[in-house]
């Protein structure tokens, strides 16, 4: 045990740590490859759906040992408030889940410019059934599959995770399926757990009032209300909590000035309502995002004995 902690901070350090260096990496055309272990390897550049006129990406990390047991999967988005953000400038973000023992699924999405809301939901929602139907090239267990994202991000992992596999935000979907292979079904597996990294849980909250932020009306662009709200309101996770609904761990900073903390806390209390398992881990005095390595490590520790508790998260030496 001691051997697998002291591994999980550093690779926790190292992404505290080292995250600029990723996007660096990724503005200077480098390989993701180039940045991880030997011991793990990426299927790149991988289209798990055609929208908008562009194919949308994601890439695969997989240990290079095989294992006799199905894989659990974390799959990451990334954040910039639905209208920035690159998923190659994420890389290191792998690091911890893959000293976790997970295998990792960095997922690209379409951001405002290239469509408005609720276009990046129906993409992750499309990339869950993607993990659906690829579970067995891979290895992946999908009684074992976690979401998480930062910022955008966390709103996305929450919402994918949470909006039922029937909503109409699924329908484009269906584009995957070519018509030779006949009926489309729906293969997105049961999402087990979250781990939210201060994301948004109330989307129309950021787009009037106090809260209001120029991201979140960037994402929704000249729509008009009532429009506007209805939509927001349904790709917003609180309007999703249920009883028997994913497990959830949050990170928020409690002087976060781009998300309020409250989103974070108004979560967990409908979540404690409804009877599902969540932590919210605060950041004391944290901002958006911006941790010391020492709360990166802390948060990334105790979102690993949780999934552990849940039995989400394999058993390490």
């Amino acid at each position: 045990m001691r051997t697998t902690t002291a591994r999980l901070r550093a690779a926790a350090l190292a992404c505290a740590l080292a995250l600029p260096l990723a996007a660096q990496a990724a503005d200077a055309g480098v390989k993701s490859a180039a940045l991880l272990d030997h011991g793990w390897w990426i299927d790149a550049d991988i289209t798990y759906l055609t929208a908008s006129g562009q194919g949308l990406k994601l890439d695969v990390y997989l240990p290079t040992k095989k294992s006799d047991k199905p894989l659990p999967v974390v799959m990451y988005f990334h954040g910039g408030g639905w209208v920035a953000g690159r998923r190659e400038g994420a890389a290191l973000s792998a690091m911890p889940y893959m000293e976790m023992g997970f295998a990792f699924v960095n997922v690209s999405y379409r951001l405002a410019k290239v469509a408005p809301a609720p276009a990046a939901v129906e993409d992750t929602l499309c990339a869950l059934q993607w993990v659906g139907r690829n579970a067995k090239k891979y290895n992946f267990d999908l009684s074992k599959v976690v979401t998480t994202g930062d910022s955008a991000g966390g709103h996305l992992a929450l919402a994918t995770a949470m909006i039922p596999a029937d909503s109409p935000l699924t329908r484009q979907c269906a584009a995957n399926e070519p018509s030779w292979s006949g009926p489309y079904r729906n293969a997105a597996p049961k999402v087990a757990a979250v781990v939210n990294w201060y994301g948004i849980t109330d989307v129309a909250d950021m787009l009037q009032g106090p809260n209001v932020r120029s991201y979140a009306v960037a994402w929704f662009g000249s729509m008009p209300d009532p429009e506007r709200q209805a939509l927001a309101r349904a790709v917003s996770p609180l309007s999703h909590v249920h009883a028997g609904g994913p497990a959830v761990f949050t990170i928020h900073g409690d002087a976060d000035p781009l998300v309020p903390y409250a989103h974070g806390v108004r979560l967990k209390e409908a979540l404690d309502k409804a009877g599902v398992r969540n932590v919210l881990h605060t950041i004391k005095g944290g901002g958006h995002g911006g941790f010391t390595a020492e709360q990166h490590v802390g948060a990334y520790g105790a979102a690993h004995a949780f999934l552990r508790e849940l039995g989400i998260a394999p058993a390490l030496p």
